[in-house]
């Protein structure tokens, strides 16, 4: 007598055969998953939570009805492995700089040099400076009295600059840390939202990106970097309505919304001014 199988259903995200509730190839949701963390019920296909942008593979391990043995396991590790390693590389980081103050404190001026060691994606320390001789060409910058806030800049810096040199390999090594750095300064106010938003748009992580855009919208529907980054993100999903009904969005609210003269409006206008510019072509080519 066979023994009756459950039929394997395509994954709607990389189209790999499988079942349960994550797919054991992608991490991506399938169908009737809900957020670990706000419990909504997930998009199948989505990998974040369109509500609060949490890993939806973060439940895999514990959810998931595996196709075959080992497989949503192994699925699951390999989609949470980069949130995993940007939280450890987190801790260490704080750890070490209270280690740092610690010793600064109670050290001499020798001290310089140990205490100043440098930290991956967050600094150049360890280059030589030109035309200092010495223990003066390898101290570099000492970091340990950088607030979150400061340290959250610096990760966004050097993700936004590696993306621009089109490292894309490393732009996804430093953007879980530097989320995961944005995420410690929670509550985000718009400003802050705004650059998590970009972060997680050059990753790839949509729908993470979308959540930022969507929380600065539903606390001020007329906000320029709200409107900014939906527009880019519909874009980007090809969805050429949703960009062009942002985009007027944004024209609309421009005149109004920059007579405010916000904090973040001040400091991201070139992006303002860009996505201004591209909306009026837009618009001018639809009239």
């Amino acid at each position: 007598m066979t023994t009756p199988t459950t039929p394997e259903a395509v994954c709607p995200a990389c189209s790999a055969p499988g079942v349960g509730r994550f797919c054991a190839n992608c991490g991506s949701v399938r169908e009737g998953a809900t957020c670990a963390g706000c419990e909504t019920p997930l998009t199948p296909g989505s990998k974040f939570c369109h509500r609060c942008g949490r890993a939806a593979s973060t439940a895999s391990a514990v959810v998931a009805t595996p196709a075959r043995p080992g497989a949503a396991t192994s699925g699951g590790i390999s989609t949470s492995l980069p949130w995993i390693v940007a939280a450890i590389a987190l801790v260490v980081l704080l750890a070490f700089l209270g280690g740092n103050r610690f010793n600064a404190a109670r050290g001499s001026s020798l001290d310089a040099p140990v205490n100043a060691l440098p930290q991956a994606g967050l600094d150049d320390r360890g280059a030589a400076t030109p035309g200092a001789p010495g223990e003066a060409a390898i101290r570099g910058p000492d970091i340990s009295g950088l607030s979150p806030q400061e340290r959250a800049d610096r990760l966004f810096n050097r993700v936004m600059t590696l993306n621009s040199q089109g490292k894309t390999d490393s732009v996804q090594f430093f953007a879980p840390m530097a989320i995961e750095a944005y995420r410690l300064l929670s509550p985000l106010d718009a400003d802050q939202r705004y650059d998590m938003g970009q972060i997680a748009e050059v990753a790839g992580a949509l729908p993470l990106a979308s959540a930022q855009a969507d929380t600065i919208l539903q606390k001020n529907p007329t906000h320029l970097l709200g409107l900014i980054l939906s527009a880019r993100l519909a874009a980007l999903k090809n969805d050429t309505a949703a960009r062009r009904a942002y985009e007027a969005r944004l024209l609309a609210a421009f005149t109004s919304e920059s007579a405010k003269r916000l904090p973040e409006y001040l400091r991201h206008d070139n992006d303002i001014t860009s996505a201004i510019a591209i909306a009026r072509r837009t618009a001018g080519r639809t009239e």
